[in-house]
């Protein structure tokens, strides 16, 4: 167990809080901890058929470039983490989905946040609208799902929510746990 001995800097967000913490460890020694507070997330693998997902093409500030990845987002205040799910599928793809399957839960970041994304597989999509997130989504992409292997394996998907995600499904499909008619 750690102590908090002092906040030395804190800084609020939109969507989260920062600080930096003078901290007395369990042997007595004195460190500075960061701790991040943000909310929830889901993430979705959005599979229009057995061998097809859609994913979004987005700019990531923090590393500079552009990546490709699964639909997520942040859960609003007072939102159920599904209906979010459901929401970013529509926003980022413009697609909504018949079912939704939970994957995972998991902390990308458990060092030094307390961030928690929540991973869905969705089938039965259906084109609802055009997507709503034109500032962050770039473009949004048909993947092979044989495909979005060999990307991660090459090192071209480098998401984790995405590598997460995909890898769950794989293994909990070839465990039998995917129901028989998830993509009827």
């Amino acid at each position: 167990m750690e102590e908090t001995l002092k906040t030395l800097a804190k800084i609020n967000a939109k969507h989260f809080s920062a600080q930096l913490d003078t901290v007395r460890l369990r042997t007595g020694r004195i460190t500075e901890r960061i701790k991040i507070d943000h909310p929830e997330a889901a993430a979705v693998v959005p599979f229009l058929d057995a061998q097809r997902i859609l994913m979004v093409r987005q700019w990531r500030y923090a590393i500079a470039k552009e990546t490709l990845e699964i639909p997520a987002g942040k859960v609003d205040p007072k939102e159920d983490v599904e209906v979010c799910a459901h929401r970013e599928l529509i926003e980022e793809t413009g697609h909504s989905a018949a079912r939704l399957l939970p994957l995972f839960q998991y902390y990308p970041a458990i060092g030094y946040s307390n961030e928690i994304i929540r991973i869905y597989a969705a089938s039965g999509l259906l084109r609802v609208s055009e997507r709503e997130d034109v500032d962050e989504i770039s473009q949004v992409e048909i993947v092979k799902l044989a495909e979005v292997q060999d990307l991660i394996l090459q090192g071209v998907i480098q998401d984790g929510k995405t590598v997460i995600g995909i890898s769950i499904f794989l293994a909990r499909q070839q465990r039998g746990e995917i129901p028989l008619d998830f993509f009827a």
